[in-house]
């Protein structure tokens, strides 16, 4: 009689349990499935001797390996500034390793980070330069802004609209 009553019993708390891991989300493995596609936008860059400058981007992101992977291309321009920039970047749960290279500075390097889904917070290094970016994506709008303290180009900030398909 004591087992069937600790039966029954057991059987609610495992009911319970199964009503909740039923039903509490669980943690969405981080992809860069949100990035794919081409963005364009505006905002301003910061030479380390200079005045404040307008500059105008477009990006283009490539998702590969099922959203672990992506390959981004940057242009980019102001009145006194071009950039070409291609990266190739891989994820391990939130976190990021890669490479990149700028072509009309022939500058490249590392880039280590984490992906927290609609924030990725990267570092990105070579011999000559160490910066830290910050990219926010949030439906068709993403914001792009990076810090380096000493370098030719000190500050940058974009914001970027997906463009249309």
């Amino acid at each position: 009689m004591f087992r069937q009553g600790m039966l029954i019993l057991r059987i609610p708390g495992w009911l319970l349990l199964m009503a909740i891991v039923t039903i509490t989300p669980s943690r969405a493995q981080q992809s860069f499935d949100n990035l794919a596609g081409s963005w364009s936008g505006v905002g301003s860059m910061k030479p380390k001797d200079g005045p404040r400058e307008r500059v105008r981007c477009k990006v283009n992101y490539v998702v590969k390996n099922e959203g672990q992977s992506v390959k981004m291309n940057v242009r980019c321009a102001s009145d006194a500034y071009k950039m070409e920039l291609s990266a190739n970047i891989d994820q391990r749960g939130s976190e990021l390793s890669g490479n990149w290279f700028e072509s009309e500075y022939r500058q490249g390097g590392k880039i280590s980070g984490q992906n927290a889904g609609d924030l990725i917070d990267a570092k990105i290094e070579s011999d000559t330069i160490t910066a830290l970016l910050a990219v926010r994506t949030k439906e068709n709008r993403q914001s792009f802004t990076m810090e380096s303290p000493g370098a030719w180009v000190s500050q940058v900030s974009i914001d970027l609209l997906r463009d249309s398909r």
